[in-house]
């Protein structure tokens, strides 16, 4: 697979959607449901305290019996998650996320958020490699001198 950087190979301008820990669980499922997004980083200004999912929220909250109206998210997050820096790869991402089974990575800069890749946002990068190996074969099997057609002579 070619060597494609977390930034700005696989993501570009993404929105940052943070809030800061004393947040509320509630806060963050609303916020999560108008943005239809799976995960929020945990802020105060742009330094990473934490990430709170949509697992974290089904395990630690709904499952525990905590009220997500006065549950703060500093007391659900997965504190200090592990990150990575932008110019690391999408590969390395991938290894990662799939030996800590983790759906979302935050990228960061010296302790301050910049983004944030998912499993979804490498699925399509692994999808499009796949596709242009398989045009690249094909181009390289039935390309220019060979026809399925041609009868030897």
């Amino acid at each position: 697979m070619p060597t494609r950087r977390l930034m700005p190979d696989v993501i570009k301008n993404q929105e940052l959607t943070c809030l800061p820990p004393g947040a509320t669980v509630r806060d963050a499922a609303t916020l999560m449901a108008e943005k239809r997004i799976a995960a929020v980083l945990v802020t105060e200004g742009r330094t990473l305290k934490g990430i709170v999912t949509e697992r974290d929220m089904t395990t630690r909250v709904v499952a525990a019996g905590l009220d997500p109206d006065t549950t703060p998210l500093s007391s659900v997050m997965t504190a200090d998650p592990d990150t990575l820096v932008p110019s690391a790869t999408a590969l390395s991402a991938l290894d990662l996320m799939e030996r800590r089974h983790y759906r979302h990575l935050p990228i960061a800069v010296d302790g301050e958020v910049v983004g944030m890749v998912s499993i979804r946002d490498l699925f399509a990068v692994v999808r499009a490699h796949l596709e242009d190996e398989l045009r690249s074969r094909e181009a390289y099997m039935f390309g220019s001198g060979y026809s399925a057609e041609a009868t030897p002579g």
